[in-house]
Order: structure tokens, then sequence, then C-alpha cells
């Protein structure tokens, strides 16, 4: 099955670090653009940020910026989000997903895994 892994999801309390992992899973990774997104309860899904096949990254929420990092290890098959100074306002199920440009709509990025559960609570 042609899917993503995320895992590194969990609880940590305000202002604490995490870093999440997304292993690509029956295909390589190399030629696609990776999105990582979330999606709070309640809330629509929300394109956080994204790295192009070179390793350029876009930033589309405007509340990770200064904070979220994403990277790739196209060796690995990974690509990763590092977040820091974690808030409760974070707390949201993070996917990642593939495309051929950062520019697609959600709708046309592929691949979705099940995502990791992020919870930002002391």
């Amino acid at each position: 099955q042609l899917q993503f892994v995320e895992s590194g999801g969990g609880l940590v309390q305000p202002g604490g670090s995490l870093r999440l992992s997304c292993v690509a899973s029956g295909f390589i990774l190399d030629s696609y653009v990776i999105g990582w997104f979330r999606q709070a309860p309640g809330k629509e899904r929300e394109r956080v940020l994204c790295i192009s096949s070179s390793g350029t990254s876009t930033n589309y929420a405007d509340s990770a910026k200064g904070r979220f990092t994403i990277s790739r290890d196209n060796a690995k098959n990974t690509v990763y989000l590092q977040m820091n100074m974690l808030k409760p306002d974070d707390t949201a199920l993070y996917y990642c997903a593939a495309a051929r440009t950062c520019y697609y709509r959600q709708s046309e990025f592929t691949y979705w895994g099940q995502g990791t559960q992020v919870t930002v609570s002391s």
C-alpha cells in the first residue's frame, strides 16, 4: 500500500518540543514535495509546512513561523517536522502527504497516512 507512516506524536507540556517523522511506504519520495498538515478537533485540516524535493521549505501557517521546521532525508525516505515552543493550540492530528508541487490544493496531495496525535497540555 502506498502511503506515509507518521510517528513521534505524544503528550507534551507547553513550551516543549517534539520531532515528528513521516516515512514513505511503498514508494520513493525523492521527486515529490512533502507537506505536513494538521487537523484539530472541530476544525478544518490546515497545511503547516511544505518541502520541495531539493529541500526548500515553504511555511503556510503563521502560527508555526519561527517554531516549526521541516526537513527531509531522501536516503531514509523520511520527512521530519521539528516543533519547538509548543502551545496548546498546536494540539492536533498531524499528517504528511505528497504532491508534485507545494502549490497544489490539499485535495491534490496524495499518499495520506493515518496521522500522529500531538497533544500540548499541562
